[in-house]
């Protein structure tokens, strides 16, 4: 889960209007497929369009960070889509960049 903090009004209508980067849209997919997740879940889940979701979606498991999975139930296949430890490892570490981002601590300057 990643967290934002936002101080004041003027920062939280800022974020309000905000386009999602590169990084923000790879989290939200990899957050929702945690648990193993179909395609349509999470276009809808991390609010991506079909075609954007298709671009990410391969990258996302050649990379590493989604596991690519067939659920068998009765004669019916459907294919999910799972974070893996390494794609969790890349949620912690954005997690922790985006506290060090947000921090209101002075600059040390020698």
């Amino acid at each position: 889960m990643i967290v934002l903090y936002i101080y004041g009004e003027e920062a939280a209508n800022m974020a309000v209007n905000k386009r999602r980067d590169r990084h923000d849209i790879v989290a939200e997919i990899l957050n929702h497929a945690i648990r193993g997740k179909t395609k349509a879940h999470i276009t809808y889940r991390a609010k991506l369009g079909y075609n954007q979701l298709s671009e990410y979606l391969p990258l996302l498991v050649e990379k590493g960070f989604l596991q690519n999975m067939t659920v068998e139930h009765g004669k019916q296949t459907t294919r999910m889509y799972k974070t893996t430890q390494k794609g969790i490892e890349f949620l912690n570490r954005l997690e922790s960049a985006n506290k060090l981002w947000e921090s209101r601590e002075p600059l040390l300057m020698k």
